[in-house]
């Protein structure tokens, strides 16, 4: 049968997230920094690659659901509604993930970062 996939190809990636920016703004009172804001939604058992967020420092506030987060060197948390952590500049975020399989999760971050730097590297794959 030609055009047809494996079960296993299709089931062995977890959905990903997605990105809506709301504000990215030069900040006028500390030079070459960019504040930016945006919207993570998180469809049901979706998980983040791991990445980092480069020089920028992070803000992250769960606004519906259940999170799993781990930075680099760090143990595994949970995050539930109204709850939320930071990331320091240079952080390995090697875990973010919604923990339901049946409901989105949704999360407002806030990025501090070198005006022009990308404000989501993932790692490379492999």
């Amino acid at each position: 049968m030609t055009g047809t996939v494996p079960v296993a190809a299709t089931a062995s990636q977890p959905p990903s997230e997605t990105v809506t920016p709301l504000v990215e703004q030069v900040l006028p009172n500390a030079e070459g920094k960019t504040f930016t804001s945006a919207i993570v939604d998180f469809p049901p058992s979706a998980r983040a690659v791991p990445h980092r967020h480069g020089e920028a420092f992070v803000y992250a506030y769960v606004l519906e659901g259940t999170f799993r987060s781990q930075l680099g060197g760090e143990p595994v948390r949970t995050y539930h509604q109204g709850e939320n952590w930071v990331e320091p500049p240079g952080a390995h975020h090697v875990l973010t993930e919604n923990t339901s399989r049946t409901e989105p999760a949704k999360l407002l971050v806030v990025f501090i970062s070198n005006t022009g730097d990308e404000i989501k590297v993932d790692d490379p794959p492999g």
